[in-house]
């Protein structure tokens, strides 16, 4: 009878499950869908206003997704016409101040890295 060797988590190993969370956390749709959401709920159609660029389906895919980890809660309210509001959960909550610095990172760091790309690829001969 073999035993089950339970590790702590360390996503450098390719058998630990942080991964994935890790994989679900850096997509962009998530990131922003989070940002989005960290004052209110909102309605998938504002949601995916605020997110210029997403097609219906990717934010419905994404949403999805979250609401599977628990990222966000998906509020359906018993009205006519029917009302779903999506919120970030007590979780998220606890990964938001991280987001939100990432994506604020990203936009001060942005004009630098297109710099850096420019140099690079006439260095490299693509252009």
């Amino acid at each position: 009878m073999s035993k089950k060797i339970e590790l702590p988590p360390d996503a450098f190993l390719k058998v630990c499950a942080s991964r994935a969370v890790l994989s679900r956390i850096g997509q962009k749709w998530t990131v922003l869908a989070m940002v989005a959401l960290q004052d209110a709920p909102m309605r998938f159609g504002a949601i995916r206003h605020r997110l210029e660029g997403v097609s219906q389906k990717m934010l419905t895919q994404t949403l999805r997704a979250m609401e599977r980890d628990r990222l966000i809660v998906r509020n359906v309210y018993d009205e006519l016409p029917l009302r779903v509001e999506y919120a970030l959960s007590p979780l998220a909550c606890t990964l938001l101040p991280l987001v939100v610095s990432l994506k604020a990172w990203a936009e001060d760091a942005l004009k630098a890295i297109e710099t850096n790309n420019r140099a690079f690829d006439q260095k490299h001969g693509k252009e």
